[in-house]
């Protein structure tokens, strides 16, 4: 019988390692990702990953009761035969990009004239990203970003995506979707979107490189497979693209592992004139100025290089070093979640702040790398005169014991255990209302920066220190 449907056609023209044909053909009218998304004209591309469940729970929780006509895996499973007459196709793992791209083209074509540039490392990439926006949006460039903090065009917020790279067939959903809007696509790009191949397909014309710590090793197991597959930024680059660096120790590492010179380019740090730093007080932290060299190294891969004064465009980035200042106390609301961010953010509050007292509240996700945990106390340890460990994203582990992993890098530390976070915040503020107020004192909650919502079994129940800053604030007339 002769195909009419264009996604059954592809189906059959695709080179599958595995197939079963569905009993009865269905009319099939649209891609999803989600299982719970789906409807009878649906096909499911679900990706499995080695994340320590059977197939039998992923039966249970997605597959069971998804609604879709057609299934696409990237391996066998052995539920199968609980989906009867349901079609079936596996991919071999390594097509499983280049499957989903076919069908992408298919359904979400994007225009040859799009561009597109993309940044990784472990911290710094969403504060890249959005003062690359701004560079760019202030030349007259249409820029759409894709990171952490969601979507946005020429600075102005989209939409919320949960994720810092959406998952390949979201973001393509999402470019088709926005590409009239703009010329220009700047991204964030993780370790994970490199590795599971969610910007498979995207030609980068450059691309840059924050930095490199320890990080989700729940994920890559090992630092040398994280690296590696950070280095996959390599592969999406267009023939004269440049990588543009901000570490030395990246720069080294990948020459050595044998990429040629020509296509990294190591970044000094900047000079900025007083003006700039009075202007823009976040950019005297070293690690600000880093990423905006690099951003002003992208910005110039568009507009060409010039006397240009990019740093009158820059924005303190949502949830990035964000101050709120009670006479001599300044309160400091960062994302910093890794032993390298805390060392870096809290080295320059040292720095700028040297006759101050630090106090630090911060906790650390569960279900994922247990062994920073020590290692993000340390550093805290380290730095600060006081600690409040709390609870951050728990997720499926007991806030207790993630806390407990944390104590064992803090032997001898002054500190407080308030499990709670909103409790814990509540007492920082109670802590510094009792010192005298001639006492100068930085207060860093880390952690959450951003993030408006708390990760709890399952649930994510709304939760901001922003918020809670503020209402602390009104709590003690400050």
């Amino acid at each position: 019988m002769m195909l009419t449907n264009p996604l059954s056609q592809l189906l059959a023209s695709t080179d599958f390692a595995w197939r079963r044909e569905p009993d009865a053909p269905a009319a099939l009218t649209n891609l999803q990702w989600r299982a719970d998304a789906c409807d009878s004209g649906s096909i499911l591309f679900f990706q499995r990953f080695d994340d320590g469940r059977d197939d039998a729970e992923i039966y249970r929780r997605y597959l069971a009761d998804s609604a879709c006509a057609v299934l696409v895996t990237n391996r066998m499973l052995d539920c199968f035969d609980h989906l009867p007459g349901m079609g079936i196709y596996v991919t071999r793992p390594e097509d499983w990009a280049a499957v989903i791209g076919r069908f992408c083209d298919r359904v979400y074509p994007l225009r040859a004239d799009l561009r597109f540039i993309g940044v990784t490392g472990t911290n710094g990439k969403t504060t890249t990203i959005k003062y690359l926006e701004s560079i760019l949006a202030a030349n007259g460039r249409r820029v759409l970003a894709v990171g952490t903090l969601g979507l946005s065009l020429n600075g102005e917020p989209l939409a919320a995506t949960g994720f810092t790279s959406p998952p390949q067939l979201e973001l393509r959903r999402l470019l088709h979707a926005h590409q009239d809007r703009c010329d220009w696509v700047v991204m964030e790009v993780s370790s994970h979107a490199l590795d599971q191949g969610r910007v498979h397909g995207l030609p980068l014309q450059d691309a840059g490189w924050t930095n490199f710590t320890q990080d989700h090793l729940d994920y890559h197991r090992t630092e040398a497979a994280y690296f590696a597959a950070k280095a996959r930024i390599l592969d999406q680059l267009v023939d004269g693209g440049r990588l543009y660096c901000s570490s030395p120790e990246v720069a080294g590492r990948l020459s050595a592992a044998g990429v040629a010179q020509a296509a990294i380019c190591l970044l000094d740090e900047p000079t900025l004139e007083p003006r700039a730093l009075a202007a823009k007080p976040f950019l005297a932290l070293a690690h600000n100025r880093r990423n905006y060299a690099l951003a002003v190294a992208l910005a110039d891969g568009v507009l060409g290089t010039g006397a240009r004064t990019d740093w009158r465009h820059l924005q303190a980035v949502d949830g990035r070093f964000e101050c709120r200042v009670a006479g001599n106390r300044t309160f400091v609301v960062d994302f910093a979640h890794t032993p390298d961010a805390l060392d870096t953010i809290l080295t320059a509050i040292r720095a700028g702040f040297p006759g101050a007292r630090i106090i630090t509240l911060f906790g650390c996700g569960g279900s994922r790398d247990r062994g920073k945990r020590p290692l993000m106390g340390a550093a805290v340890a380290r730095h600060c005169d006081h600690a409040i460990v709390t609870s951050d994203n728990p997720r499926t582990e007991d806030p207790e014991q993630i806390i407990a992993d944390i104590l064992t890098g803090m032997p001898g530390a002054s500190l407080d255990v308030i499990v709670e976070r909103p409790l814990a915040v509540a007492h920082l503020f109670d802590l510094l209302a009792a010192r005298p107020p001639e006492e100068p004192w930085v207060a860093l909650i880390a952690g959450k920066g951003h993030e408006r919502y708390i990760d709890r079994n399952g649930a994510k129940t709304y939760y901001s220190d922003q918020d809670e800053v503020e209402r602390n604030l009104r709590r003690l007339g400050w």
